[in-house]
């Protein structure tokens, strides 16, 4: 199992945090803040409860005065970059909601370091004009991971943060950042318009087809991008998004051999395996361009089922036959929790159910 990553944050951690804050604020207490990090509750928190509990410790001991505060964990951030050093932007989240200029100006900051894609959304609910153009200014910076903020940072549905409804409901103030970065010179910023674009599609399909269409063919980047961006609506086999990018009807296709496992243990793998071919009476059709998946019906709780798609593989295949043996882990994941009993198992290609069979989850 790989270690958990709240358990970056560990005593040695801590103590170059320490030292590093008293090198700008010399008046810190080093020993005192550390054993409060490492308080009787400490050992029960989640990564975000931890982040969380270094910032208002900070808070507890540097200056009470906000600005004097930042003039502090500034400088200092420059040696904490990664998820570690996120609880940087979240003590402006928690302590400058009142103090904008200062708050956004140490958000541009801490980002370049780690990131405020978290600590940036209360601002954009509270200030929402005002921050959507700071954001589209920001969308303009030299630094690509500021410009990677003023995406990531208003995606509707940006996971582990709180959603923003009104971009849910309406995302037409997003548009024009996203489209300043489509062709961005940093993939870091590109993926992040297209999972903003991926989220809006979750609510608002029609948009970003249309968005998808009218990009599609500027250069290999973008496509690639506007591709990431359907993810959502290739799994879901929305046919507009079949087309666009080229997927045809599979009606040519025939499944064969469709094994799949009776049985598979919990925390085992279910393995299963399949064979492409053309119809028949035309052995000689290639297969043509694919895009298959298999799903999981999954037995939940409450014993109903919920299905869950994963891609295989996306090709175009000159043959007119072509096998696959794959397997799937049952192993329990903090996003995912197995449930005993009956599952289905369903081979798609190009959106199309060619097979469904059942199979029974075990006690090891």
């Amino acid at each position: 199992m790989p270690e958990p990553l709240k358990n970056a944050y560990n005593k040695k951690y801590i103590a170059t945090l320490s030292k590093e804050i008293a090198v700008w604020h010399p008046a810190f207490k080093q020993q005192d803040f550390q054993r409060s990090i490492f308080n009787a509750d400490w050992p029960n928190k989640e990564l975000k409860q931890r982040m969380q509990h270094i910032s208002q410790t900070l808070a507890t001991f540097l200056p009470d005065n906000y600005a004097e505060a930042l003039a502090i964990l500034k400088p200092a951030s420059v040696n904490f970059s990664g998820f570690e050093g996120m609880f940087f932007p979240d003590f402006v989240e928690q302590y400058g909601i009142a103090h904008y200029q200062d708050s956004i100006q140490a958000l541009e900051h801490f980002t370049q370091y780690s990131s405020s894609e978290f600590a940036v959304r209360p601002f954009i609910v509270r200030y929402k004009k005002t921050m959507m153009k700071q954001m589209l200014k920001w969308s303009r910076s030299n630094n690509y991971h500021v410009r990677r903020l003023a995406s990531e940072g208003c995606r509707p549905r940006l996971p582990w943060a709180n959603a923003l409804p009104e971009f849910k409901k309406d995302p037409t103030e997003i548009l024009p950042i996203l489209e300043r970065l489509k062709a961005d010179d940093s993939e870091y910023v590109r993926r992040s318009v297209a999972n903003n674009l991926n989220d809006i599609a979750k609510d608002h399909p029609a948009i970003v087809l249309e968005i998808s269409e009218s990009w599609l063919g500027d250069n290999p980047d973008t496509d690639r991008l506007i591709k990431h961006a359907c993810r959502t609506l290739l799994k879901k086999a929305h046919p507009q998004a079949l087309t666009l990018f080229g997927y045809p009807d599979p009606s040519h296709i025939h499944i064969q051999n469709v094994n799949v496992d009776k049985k598979v243990k919990f925390e085992a793998r279910l393995g299963f395996s399949f064979t492409l071919t053309t119809q028949d009476q035309q052995r000689d059709q290639a297969l043509g361009k694919l895009r298959i998946e298999y799903a999981i019906d999954f037995m939940k709780s409450n014993g109903k089922r919920s299905r869950k798609v994963f891609k295989i593989s996306e090709l175009e295949c000159n043959a007119s036959e072509k096998s696959y043996s794959k397997s799937h882990s049952f192993e329990d994941r903090s996003t995912r929790k197995h449930y005993l009993g009956i599952h289905k198992l369903s081979i798609l290609v190009n959106g199309v159910e060619l097979s469904q069979k059942q199979f029974e989850l075990i006690n090891a």
